[in-house]
């Protein structure tokens, strides 16, 4: 059976074409990408090893190992983080059986008070899970009418997979599914991106599940919304970390002048309510 870290490796050297890193062209080949032998020799380790890694019956490598790896792939900054993080949750030991318990879901006085002296602007608390925890009433404005806040637990990871709705609303939606697929290898314990994801797969099907095992690490550039009432809306993220509650604070802010004039419609239309919060 296979893990996490062996999937990522395999992942990336089939994405390689050998000449990208000055590789001699072997021909033909039944799989895309980079060789074993290729990587290995890259990487000083042997085939064996490697192959060890990749099916998950190594699950210890020393940080020797993985920073060689890493190096032998060429992985950009944000992917080496990756690679260690796959390394520690894949060397940890195996969950309980039991059906771990969700996220927790409340936020604390003092970043609901910072989200309401960010109205009128748009902002979010949420977590790696996609669960919108608490929002502004100008966030509520920019969501209107697309189905992300229909329900009493508003979760974004669920309406991005799940919801139809949503390959409209967002212009690119292949990057956010992206996104919120690799956030959740981010979550704050595996038991809780497990909690989530058994829910998750048996509705969303295999292209959340090919995501999900992807480990592609998204670029997040400009956020583009198709508002039912707005227009097309080109925004801006802003995220603020609160890791002692595995939370983040997200500002959206317009990133053209059309934005900002569109935003200022949408301000015009009947409020939405106060500031909300999930309790």
């Amino acid at each position: 059976m296979g893990t996490p870290l062996g999937d990522f490796i395999r992942a990336k050297r089939d994405s390689i074409q050998p000449q990208s890193l000055g590789l001699p062209d072997h021909g033909r080949r039944r799989a895309p990408g980079l060789r074993r032998s290729d990587l290995a020799g890259r990487a000083g380790i042997s085939v064996e090893y490697l192959t060890r890694l990749e099916q998950g019956r190594d699950r210890n490598p020393s940080v020797a190992v993985v920073n060689a790896v890493a190096d032998a792939l060429s992985l950009s900054v944000s992917e080496r983080d990756h690679l260690r993080f796959l390394s520690k949750i894949t060397g940890g030991e195996c969950t309980a059986h039991a059906r771990p318990a969700p996220p927790l879901r409340e936020v604390r006085p003092p970043v609901l008070e910072t989200l309401r002296l960010l109205e009128p602007g748009i902002a979010m608390v949420t977590n790696r899970l996609g669960d919108v925890l608490a929002r502004t009433s100008a966030y509520e404005s920019v969501t209107a009418g697309t189905g992300l806040l229909d329900t009493d637990a508003p979760n974004l990871t669920r309406y991005v997979f799940t919801d139809p709705r949503a390959r409209t609303f967002f212009a690119d939606w292949d990057a956010v599914a992206d996104e919120q697929a690799f956030d959740l290898w981010l979550a704050p314990s595996v038991e809780n991106s497990e909690w989530l994801t058994a829910e998750l797969a048996p509705v969303a099907g295999p292209d959340f599940t090919r995501r999900l095992n992807g480990h592609e690490v998204p670029r997040r550039g400009v956020l583009r919304l198709n508002h039912p009432a707005g227009g097309e809306l080109r925004l801006l993220r802003e995220t603020l970390d609160l890791p002692s509650d595995a939370q983040q604070l997200v500002v959206f802010l317009p990133a053209d002048e059309e934005t900002s004039q569109a935003l200022a419609r949408l301000r015009g239309l009947p409020p939405h309510g106060r500031l909300r919060a999930i309790s």
